[in-house]
Parts: C-alpha cells; sequence; structure tokens
C-alpha cells in the first residue's frame, strides 16, 4: 500500500509528549483528528499511531499520541515523516488532484514538445509551483496557476502548459 506523507516532526513541545509538526496536508482537522491513526516513518518501520490531541501553535500543528504523553517517549520521533495510507485519502471533485499524483507526469507544451517530468511540487504563498526537469537535466519553474496549466491528466501522466516567452 502506497504511502502519502501528510506532516514531518521537526521537534516536541513541552513535557507532555507533544510533537512540533510541519503539515503537508490540506485535510488537517481530518488527518488529525482525535482517535484517527496515522504512520511514523521511524527508519525502515513504519508505525501506526493514534492521535491523541491536536492544535495549532505559531504556524506549526501540536500532535500527542495515544500512549506517548511524555516527552521521553517521543523525543526519539523528531525529524520523521507522517503518513497515512492512500486508500484513506479524501474523494476530491473532478477537476482536483493530490500533488503527490503530478510527481513524474511528463509536461509538454501545447503543441505536444516534451518539457519534462514534474519532480517536485513548491508551495508558496503566492501559487504553488511545479518543479521540472528535462532529460538533460535542466530545470524550468512553471506556475501551477490556470494562465500556464492547460490540463491535467493523471490517470494519463500527462500535464499540458502554455508557454510563455521567458518561462524556458
Amino acid at each position: 500500500m502506497m504511502q502519502i506523507e501528510i506532516g514531518k516532526i521537526i521537534n516536541t513541545h513541552g513535557i507532555k509528549g507533544e510533537l512540533k509538526i510541519i503539515s503537508s496536508t490540506d485535510f488537517e482537522e481530518e488527518r488529525f483528528a482525535v482517535g484517527n491513526t496515522v504512520n511514523i516513518q521511524f527508519g525502515k518501520e513504519l508505525v501506526p499511531m493514534e492521535v491523541a490531541s491536536f492544535r495549532r501553535h505559531k504556524g506549526c500543528l501540536l500532535v500527542a499520541f495515544k500512549d506517548l504523553l511524555n516527552i521521553n517517549f517521543v523525543e526519539k520521533y523528531k525529524g520523521c515523516v507522517i503518513s497515512v495510507d492512500s486508500d484513506e485519502l479524501q474523494k476530491l471533485d473532478e477537476d482536483e488532484v493530490y500533488f503527490y499524483q503530478l510527481l513524474d507526469c511528463q509536461v509538454v507544451d501545447e503543441e505536444e514538445n516534451e518539457l519534462g517530468k514534474v519532480v517536485e511540487i513548491i508551495e508558496t504563498l503566492a501559487h504553488d509551483t511545479l518543479r521540472v526537469r528535462n532529460a538533460e537535466g535542466k530545470e524550468v519553474l512553471i506556475p501551477y496557476v490556470d494562465a500556464f496549466i492547460v490540463d491535467v491528466d493523471v490517470e494519463l501522466k500527462k500535464i499540458v502548459v502554455h508557454v510563455i516567452e521567458g518561462l524556458l
């Protein structure tokens, strides 16, 4: 089963076992709801954890897990990735996609000229951006906005973009 990253543990918080998490999900309330299970990638092991508490604090999430309500039990998880099973993902509207579905998509212009593959999605306050790398290793950043994105077909792993002067 495929694991989808929903956050990364960056530190502990206090002495009661809370972990400071940088979220990478749009569904924080659902993913970290009390009683839900998430997975922590600890070395080569995938450790399922039940959420005991969840709250926001200074731009991060503070999450505690059942039976780990002491700093001594959670310090070892600093730096670990938190994920969920892909079959637990929310259903999206027809025109919406998850970012992980864009990774490795072939990017072409409107004339079907190959530009490369999506290697990263950069999230910014203004808009999200696709980092596209071609076979020679050259990279281009393409804003993931309607002005540039003509069509996205995650089934075919293909994104058609409108190229303007200066983009490439």
